[in-house]
């Protein structure tokens, strides 16, 4: 970028600073970096600026790149949830872009500063993940590239199955199975039959001095509560991972914590900044053919889709219409407090979900039609889709299912149904993890269901 260019931009940068300062945004100190689109792609497809390396990344860096390549999509700017703050424009951007852009990143610093579901964050990912990267390259080098992506592969078919609580449950204990099972040899006479159910020796962790010894371990539970960390769960008490794997499970664990908060605030976040940076560009002195291309720019970031829901059009309209019905101060509190299911429960009003013609489509046959108009229901079904982040919510009820050490999980079913091909396709890598049989319980077509994975193939089954 020439000089007078980066001159003028850091003027921009300044005044824009100064202009969101004012109208009382809280931001973390800002580092902005220009970046050619190969980088700002690389970073959009690893999610950070630096990550360990896995062929999905690869994968997605290539859809995107390719559709930037051919003029179907552009990012504009990443920007990272750190202090200091990091934001990363693309060369190539115009000036009045990369105001916009700049006006749009503050206000997401100033989310991730404020917003509850970001108070517990690492505010040093970027050097943590650096870290993560270098150990896992240390493990492809002592057990083979193909043995670390394979195992990889199957944590990342479950890493949005943790437990983001602010305030977590108490946990069963540090000691995993790996432990009790190495007290179980050591208590075991040589040439004698050790118990069938592994799970022996755990029963009897926790256990108060004041309860009986007779008592059978096969009235107890086990986790005592459905736990939904899986992800944590199996890293803990599975009997066939190694030291490295666990390690790596921990770090993926601790990397989709960071990432989760992203998740569950994704329309709150954008509308945030959309509103944001449109009342930060107004008060900025821009010629004739400044304001048409930011006009431009503007309405295709918030403007409503026709195929799906654009967080940017749904959130700033959110955020509007709480600031008409209460006032600015509200929107604050807002921002603070929320995430996107309270949000939309508890702000999307029945005139709202009218001005902006929304509605409940479901395939019939081969057609897409409109099912439902109603808007509490409407609201209500944004609610279902954001639950979890968007993700199914699955707990595991059971560690020791038939008593037999295998894994039962339960799909907390709320009228969305599992993506079936995707299930069974996602049990063979929970039984690698886990190292015994898989079964997970849903429903379809309002029938409660159970899919088995026994190390050869799934099996399904009404229960």
């Amino acid at each position: 970028m020439p000089t007078d260019e980066i001159n003028a931009l850091e003027r921009a940068i300044a005044e824009i600073t100064e202009i969101a300062t004012g109208f009382g945004l809280d931001f973390y100190p800002m580092r902005y970096e220009i970046c050619p689109a190969d980088i700002i792609y690389t970073f959009g497809a690893y999610g950070m600026p630096t990550r360990f390396g896995h062929w999905s990344f690869g994968k997605t860096f290539h859809k995107m790149k390719s559709q930037y390549d051919f003029g179907l999509s552009k990012i504009y700017e990443l920007v990272i949830n750190s202090n200091p703050c990091y934001a990363f424009l693309l060369d190539g951007n115009s000036l009045v872009q990369n105001k916009l852009i700049v006006a749009h990143v503050l206000a997401h610093c100033d989310f991730f500063k404020n917003n509850m579901r970001f108070s517990i964050t690492n505010r040093d990912m970027v050097e943590s993940m650096a870290a993560t990267a270098d150990r896992i390259a240390g493990y492809s080098v002592t057990y083979g590239t193909d043995a670390v992506e394979s195992f990889i592969d199957s944590v990342l078919a479950v890493q949005e199955h943790i437990d983001p609580s602010l305030i977590q449950p108490r946990k069963l204990g540090k000691t995993h199975l790996l432990e009790a099972k190495m007290k179980e040899r050591k208590d075991t006479p040589p040439g004698s039959v050790r118990p069938a159910n592994p799970y022996n020796e755990l029963w009897d962790l926790d256990k108060s001095a004041d309860v009986q010894d007779t008592e059978s371990s096969s009235s107890r539970a086990f986790p005592p509560e459905p736990e939904k960390d899986i992800v944590w769960f199996i890293q803990q008490y599975s009997t066939v991972l190694e030291d490295w794997q666990r390690d790596i499970m921990t770090m993926l664990h601790d990397e989709m914590l960071y990432f989760w908060p992203q998740m569950e605030t994704k329309i709150m976040n954008e509308g945030w900044a959309s509103y944001w940076h449109q009342r930060i560009m107004r008060e900025l002195d821009l010629t004739v053919e400044e304001t048409v291309e930011y006009a431009k720019l503007n309405s295709s970031v918030v403007q409503p889709s026709r195929q799906s829901l654009n967080p940017y059009y749904l959130g700033l309209k959110i955020f509007e219409d709480i600031e008409r019905r209460w006032d600015r101060d509200k929107i604050f509190e807002v921002r603070e407090l929320e995430s996107d299911t309270s949000f939309i429960r508890s702000y999307l009003s029945k005139e709202l979900v009218n001005d902006l013609d929304l509605y409940v489509f479901e395939k019939k046959g081969p057609e897409w039609k409109i099912t439902d108009k109603a808007w509490e229901n409407v609201r209500d079904q944004l609610v279902l889709a954001r639950v979890n982040g968007g993700s199914p919510y699955l707990v595991i009820q059971d560690a020791d299912f038939e008593r037999n050490g295998e894994l039962l999980i339960v799909h907390r079913y709320e009228s969305i149904e599992l993506d079936l091909k995707y299930l069974e396709r996602t049990l063979p890598h929970i039984y690698k993890l886990w190292g015994r049989g898989v079964h997970l319980q849903t429903v379809v077509e309002d029938k409660k269901a159970q899919f088995s994975y026994d190390g050869k193939k799934v099996q399904r089954k009404f229960v």
